[in-house]
C-alpha cells in the first residue's frame, strides 16, 4: 500500500477518507501519527487554508498528503462560518458548541439555505509546483434543532429535502458518496489517475 498523510487530525476526516482510499490501495495516516504541528491557518478562503495544511504536512514528513478545507456557508449570515466553521463558537469550541453558536445566530433568519464546502489538496511533495485542488459543494438548510446521532460538524442541522433527513441519519457509506467531501473525493480520485 502507498502512504499519504493526512493533513489533518480530525477523526471524523480520517475515517471519511480511509474508507474512500483504503480500497484503492492507499494507507491514509494522520499527521498525529507523524508528530506533525498543526498549520497555522492563515489564508483567507478554504483553497489557501488547503494549500497551507498540505505544504506543512509534506514539509514535516517528506511523504505525500493530502489536505481538506472544509466547512459549512450560510446565506443568511454572508457565507458564514465558512473558513471558521470548526472554531465558529470560538476558544475551545467543539461539535456541541458550533451548532449552537449556529443556531443562536439564525434566530432572527428565515433564510436557512446552507451549503458545505469542501477544497482538497494532494502535493506529491512541499515543493510540488502543480497540486492538485477539487472543490465540491452540498446543498441543505439548516434545521431549528439537531436530528440524528451520526457524521460530525453541523451535520445534525444539515437537513437534505430530497432525502427528508439530516446529514447525521444518513448511512456513512451513502454519505461519502453524495456529501460535498465524497465528491471532491471522486474528483481526486479521477485527477489521480
Amino acid at each position: 500500500m502507498a502512504k499519504l498523510v493526512l493533513a489533518s487530525g480530525n477523526k471524523g476526516k480520517l475515517r471519511e477518507f480511509s474508507d474512500m482510499l483504503s480500497p484503492l490501495g492507499w494507507q491514509v495516516d494522520a499527521q498525529s501519527e507523524w508528530q506533525v504541528p498543526e498549520a497555522e491557518e492563515t489564508g483567507l478562503t478554504f483553497v489557501e487554508n488547503a494549500l497551507i495544511k498540505a505544504r506543512n504536512c509534506c514539509l514535516h514528513t517528506g511523504l505525500p498528503s493530502l489536505a481538506d478545507d472544509s466547512g459549512i456557508a450560510l446565506d443568511a449570515l454572508n457565507g458564514a462560518p465558512g473558513i471558521y466553521s470548526a472554531r465558529f463558537s470560538g476558544p475551545g469550541a467543539n461539535d456541541t458548541s458550533n451548532n449552537l453558536e449556529l443556531l443562536k445566530q439564525l434566530q432572527n433568519h428565515t433564510n436557512r439555505t446552507a451549503r458545505y464546502h469542501c477544497v482538497l489538496v494532494f502535493m506529491r511533495s512541499a515543493e510540488d509546483p502543480v497540486p492538485i485542488i477539487c472543490h465540491a459543494s452540498w446543498e441543505g438548510t439548516i434545521l431549528s434543532a439537531p436530528q440524528g446521532s451520526g457524521g460530525f460538524g453541523y451535520d445534525p442541522l444539515f437537513w437534505l429535502d430530497d432525502l427528508q433527513c439530516t446529514a447525521a441519519e444518513m448511512d456513512p457509506a451513502h454519505k461519502n458518496r453524495i456529501s460535498h467531501r465524497g465528491k471532491a473525493m471522486q474528483a481526486m480520485l479521477k485527477a489521480l489517475s
